[in-house]
């Protein structure tokens, strides 16, 4: 039996891996860690299988005292890093957030990690694992032509969220070289699907579509993104936790490369389609064009090869089938929708980054 402890497992991504692993592991034991902010709901974690091996801890990553409670209380053996800050217009107005859960929270659990396995031993450290999470954008941005982002791209972080997350893959790269800490890291392109906190693209068209909301587009909409359904990344993860070479970087991604205009656009043809009889047919007319993020990347890809030919890996799910099933789980999901969107900190957000946007030109 592995006792896996989840950071971050009532977020987006994290809820889904708990669901993934309760789901297809029928050998492993989960401890989510997670501060429930803003972003974390356990809204996310009803209905979970077999719950009875799920235990959830309300409790913040920087505290080491908590964090060496849970590994020797449940005699850690894997530590899967969700728990983030991740929303850029989040990042460049509050910048020190990010800085203080993404690099100072890592560097708690590492040294925790280290002090468990490698100062104490309370378990042999061959089986012992510590998996960190990381994004694309630690990579900065690509001009259109440029290759794609592979695991040895140098880092060139371009926002306060990029940059917190540089960093925190260095200090996780570090403790493998100077320590021997037995990590992997994935660093993963623009993640959808259900769950997903509403202020990020894809949630946000969905339910404002559906309420007839305008759709605000950046700048003229042409940014470019790889999106990876979420269950194609749980899948990545547990690959390279199990199959990954020890010390070594996966990239992960969706293997597609549509500008958010295309994105914004397609949704709005499936909600043509799954609510044709709406006031708001045809859901494009809704599609209006704001003033553009300041230093927003230009283009995302992210090559695949390194992960497909080592371990097999490859997402399951187009983009076309995947955002329908996410289009379609937010409209059968209204209590999930009215739960999370209700919060003070959603509505304030909305408000400020969307409502009071100045517009822009397409």
């Amino acid at each position: 039996m592995k006792n896996i402890l989840v950071t971050g497992g009532a977020g987006f991504i994290g809820s889904n891996f708990v669901r993934y692993l309760l789901h297809s592991e029928p050998d492993v034991r989960v401890v989510n860690l997670d501060a429930l902010t803003y972003a974390g709901s356990q809204e996310n974690l009803q209905d979970l299988p077999s719950p009875e091996r799920h235990n959830f801890v309300h409790g913040d990553i920087c505290d080491r005292a908590l964090v060496d409670d849970l590994l020797r209380r449940y005699t850690i053996d894997t530590i899967v890093h969700f728990a983030a800050e991740t929303h850029v217009d989040r990042s460049i107005v509050d910048p020190g957030t990010f800085i203080h859960t993404n690099i100072v929270g890592t560097f708690t659990l590492l040294e925790a990690a280290r002090g468990a396995w490698m100062v104490e031993k309370l378990l042999p450290l061959e089986q012992a694992h510590f998996h960190h999470v990381s994004t694309d954008e630690v990579y900065g941005t690509l001009a259109p032509g440029e290759p794609s982002f592979t695991e040895n791209t140098p880092y060139a972080p371009r926002s306060p969220y990029a940059a917190s997350k540089a960093a925190s893959d260095h200090l996780v790269r570090s403790y493998s070289t100077t320590y021997g800490l037995p990590i992997t890291i994935t660093n993963c392109s623009n993640n959808y699907g259900p769950n997903q906190f509403p202020e990020k693209l894809i949630p946000l068209m969905v339910l404002h579509a559906r309420d007839g909301k305008p759709l605000p587009v950046y700048g003229d909409g042409q940014q470019v993104r790889d999106w990876l359904y979420v269950e194609d990344h749980c899948d990545a993860i547990w690959r390279v936790i199990q199959k990954g070479r020890t010390g070594e970087t996966y990239a992960v991604g969706g293997d597609n490369q549509p500008p958010n205009l295309e994105i914004v656009n397609t949704i709005c043809h499936i909600m043509d389609e799954l609510r044709p009889n709406s006031p708001y047919y045809p859901h494009s007319q809704l599609i209006q064009f704001v003033a553009d993020r300041p230093g927003h990347d230009r283009r995302y890809s992210i090559d695949i090869n390194k992960i497909h030919t080592e371990l097999g890996w490859q997402p399951r799910q187009s983009l076309e089938t995947g955002l329908r099933e996410t289009v379609r789980w937010y409209l059968e999901h209204p209590d999930w929708v009215q739960a999370v969107a209700q919060q003070p900190d959603y509505q304030g957000w909305i408000q400020k980054n969307y409502t009071n946007r100045p517009k822009g030109v397409q």
